[in-house]
């Protein structure tokens, strides 16, 4: 029973952090840059796009196309950091358990 006990406990324990690592990834903002910092995209910590950034320069109907690859270029590097984040603290949260890849937790 003991055993028991201790398991439910550590769960209850596990469920608190991942709803404390699920709040602060929630509140999270993660700025990503392109272009030398000619375009730079803020995404909230569940990978939603909040702004776009565009320097003046890069106004130049000319230049569209390469604004657009800048946009998007921008928005995987802010990604790639929310992943890293978000990799980070799950480990956090999961007290350095290697869970399988592609677990769905509750959030």
């Amino acid at each position: 029973m003991k055993n028991i006990a201790g398991l439910m406990k550590q769960a209850q324990q596990m469920q608190q952090k991942m709803a404390d690592m699920q709040a602060k990834l929630d509140a999270a903002e993660i700025e990503g840059v392109a272009g030398a910092g000619l375009v730079r995209v803020v995404l909230t910590g569940k990978g939603a796009l909040k702004s776009v950034k565009v320097d003046p320069k890069l106004a130049d109907p000319a230049e569209t196309e390469m604004l657009e690859d800048l946009i998007v270029a921008a928005h995987a590097d802010a990604k790639g950091k929310l992943d890293v984040l978000t990799e980070a603290e799950m480990k956090n949260a999961t007290g350095g358990l290697n869970l399988p890849a592609g677990l769905k937790l509750p959030f």
